[in-house]
């Protein structure tokens, strides 16, 4: 795929890997007792005073002026990342990080719908890379819920045959209880997941419009700081709901702060802007192998035949997509090259003009 795709793999890489560190924390802060709006407001608060200086000096050079539709895109923006973070935190709380990363494998698949409905992606199912893109999709999704719903026997076993018979009874119990929220969550990461879908493809179209990322991603922090904050205040009406006393309440805040709202979503914006929704959304699946291999590195929890199936089909699916969309670039810029020669054939004194 060439140089042009190193630096936005390499950077969408390390964004997954926030985002499955971000929803852990999340449900650590969640489960001691914090809201998920106040979760919000406080990320979206602090990561928007990281991000003012730093948009301000990274664009001190070329900095587009603002105007009031920019200004009501940047809401809405807000307004879609709002409403899908706190979809996904309330989903995660019912459910668990697990079904949160599993289901968040949907927003590829909204999102290549979408694009091709907003003109972002083209569809021609007599080209090859189309059905590639496609096809890569579809598989890389399946890949991914491979991973998460088919354990199949382990590789590496690191746990005990104890705890793992304890781990599949918990599991049982939450799935099968009729006190369990485990549906409740799944709707709402659904949810989640079309916002956040809706959000790749409106994010796409204010970058053609403003292409200073930074400055982007402070605004729609800042808004978002904004609406989370008024909900907030007519849902959590004790002050204790808003103290950050707790070390735990205070680290998984600061660390979506900073590697949640301020990095993750900078990264993947940056990355947006130069390839597409498309390819930023596909990256989704790689949270699920990046959650596998850090169980088995760090919490020593097995590795399974679905585990390593999985993988290998969301390698697969992605490569296929990426391969499309570098053989559309390549196509295109032959006939924009074309196209240019053709120019210069019909109008003789341009070459002329241009030695002049």
């Amino acid at each position: 795929m060439g140089v042009r795709f190193a630096a936005p793999v390499v950077g969408m890489v390390m964004a997954e890997c926030a985002q499955v560190g971000l929803m852990i924390v999340g449900k650590a802060a969640m489960s001691n007792g914090m809201s998920n709006l106040i979760f919000v407001f406080y990320s979206n608060a602090f990561a928007s005073l990281l991000l003012l200086p730093a948009s301000l000096l990274f664009h001190r050079s070329e900095r587009p002026p603002l105007t009031l539709s920019l200004i009501f895109q940047f809401f809405v923006l807000g307004l879609l990342g709002c409403s899908a973070q706190i979809l996904g935190y309330a989903g995660i709380n019912y459910s668990s990080p697990t079904l949160g990363s599993a289901l968040l494998n949907l927003i590829p698949a909204f999102t290549f719908i979408l694009a091709i409905i907003f003109r972002l992606e083209r569809l021609d199912w007599s080209s090859s890379s189309s059905f590639a893109k496609c096809a890569g999709t579809i598989v890389c999704i399946a890949g991914a819920f491979i991973v998460t719903l088919y354990k199949g026997p382990a590789i590496v076993t690191t746990a005990s045959l104890s705890n793992l018979q304890t781990e599949v009874f918990n599991l049982y119990h939450k799935l099968l209880t009729p006190e369990s929220n485990w549906v409740l969550g799944g709707l709402l990461l659904v949810a989640d997941c079309v916002m956040a879908s809706s959000w790749l493809i409106v994010q796409a179209s204010v970058l053609k419009k403003y292409p200073a990322e930074l400055i982007m991603v402070f605004f729609y922090c800042f808004f978002v700081a904004i609406q989370s904050a008024a909900i907030s205040f007519f849902v959590e009406r004790k002050s204790s709901a808003w103290s950050l006393n707790d070390n735990k309440r205070l680290m998984a805040v600061l660390y979506s702060a900073v590697f949640g709202s301020a990095f993750q979503v900078g990264i993947s914006t940056w990355c947006l802007h130069r390839t597409g929704p498309v390819f930023v959304s596909m990256f989704k699946p790689l949270g699920i192998v990046i959650a596998a291999v850090a169980g088995v590195l760090f919490l020593g929890d097995n590795f399974y035949l679905g585990s390593l199936v999985g993988s290998v089909a969301i390698v697969v699916g992605f490569y296929s997509v990426m391969w499309g969309k570098a053989k559309e670039e390549k196509t295109g810029l032959a006939t924009s090259v074309g196209n240019v020669e053709s120019n210069n054939k019909k109008v003789p004194l341009l070459p002329t003009i241009v030695e002049e």
